[in-house]
C-alpha cells in the first residue's frame, strides 16, 4: 500500500505515521509533502498512490486548489482544523476527512471506508466551489475570548499585533500583553480579515499595521521588524514571499 502524506506541520504529520502503526495498517511512505506547489508538482511527475492523507490548509493555501489545477485519481482523507458545515459534503461524496486533533477511533473508521471503498473518490466540481467559499471569511471578526484568570474576556481584533504558536498553545500580543487563546492558528486565520492579516509561517499571523520593515532574509525569505516582537522571529516561508509582497502592496 502506498501512502502520500501532504501535511505542512511535521509534528502532525509524524503523528498521523505513529497512528497508522498502531492500527495495524501497512503502507510504504511516498513522501511527505507541505505545499500547495510541490503537490502539484509531484502528481504531475508521479503515479497515483493507493491512498493520500491531505491536511486542508497548506504553507502556501488551501489544497482544494490542488484540484483545480491538476486531477488527482486517488482516493483521499482529509485531515482539518476546521469544524464547519461544508465539509461535511466530503461524506455525500464519499469522501472522508478527519478532524484535528485526530482520534484513534476515527482513523480507523476513515480507514474501514477506504477499505471497502471500490472506486477512488472524486472531489465534484460544485463540492470544491463550496469548500473554497466556506473556508473564506464571510464577515470580519470583532473580537477574540482570551484567557484571563479562571475565565475569558474578549480583546478586539483591532489590538492585536500578531499571533503564534509555541508547544501548541496559541498566544495573541497587542501592545501591552500577550494573551492565551483557545484556538489553532489555522482556526484564527480562517476567520480574520486576510486583508489585515496573513499568515507567514506555519506558525504566525501578522497584522499589516504592526509591520514595521522587510529585509531580505537567506533562502530567498524576508525577515520582519513589527511592534512588540517579544523575542520573536518572524520570518515570511520562502513558498509565501511572493505572496506576502503581493498582500503587502495591497
Amino acid at each position: 500500500m502506498q501512502v502520500l502524506i501532504i501535511e505542512d506541520e511535521s509534528r502532525a504529520a509524524n503523528q498521523l505515521q505513529k497512528m497508522l502503526k498502531t492500527c495495524g495498517f501497512e503502507y510504504q511512505l511516498l513522501g511527505i509533502i507541505d505545499t500547495v506547489e510541490d503537490a502539484v508538482l509531484w502528481f504531475q511527475k508521479n503515479t497515483a498512490p493507493d491512498l493520500v492523507f491531505m491536511d486542508i490548509q497548506l504553507a502556501d493555501g488551501l489544497s482544494f486548489e490542488i484540484f483545480q489545477k491538476i486531477d488527482v485519481e486517488a482516493p483521499i482523507i482529509f485531515t482539518t482544523a476546521f469544524d464547519t458545515y461544508a465539509i461535511q459534503a466530503f461524506k455525500v461524496n464519499s469522501i472522508d476527512y478527519l478532524l484535528k486533533p485526530i482520534q484513534q477511533e476515527e482513523l480507523l473508521g476513515a480507514l474501514d471506508k477506504f477499505a471497502k471503498s471500490n472506486k477512488p473518490p472524486m472531489v465534484a466540481p460544485e463540492v470544491l466551489k463550496q469548500l473554497l467559499n466556506s473556508l473564506q471569511p464571510t464577515s470580519k471578526r470583532n473580537g477574540v475570548l482570551v484567557k484571563e484568570g479562571s475565565g475569558f474576556v474578549q480583546v478586539k481584533i483591532s489590538d492585536f499585533l500578531y499571533f503564534y504558536s509555541e508547544e501548541s498553545i496559541t498566544f495573541g500580543v497587542t501592545a501591552s500583553k500577550r494573551h492565551i487563546i483557545d484556538e489553532t492558528i489555522d482556526q484564527l486565520y480562517s476567520s480574520l480579515d486576510q486583508d489585515l492579516f496573513y499568515k507567514i509561517n506555519r506558525g504566525q499571523l501578522i497584522a499589516k499595521s504592526s509591520i514595521q520593515k522587510i529585509e531580505p532574509y537567506f533562502n530567498h525569505r524576508v525577515k520582519l521588524s513589527v511592534s512588540n516582537p517579544r523575542d520573536q522571529d518572524f520570518v515570511v516561508s520562502r513558498q509565501k514571499t511572493s505572496d506576502f509582497k503581493a498582500w503587502l502592496n495591497s
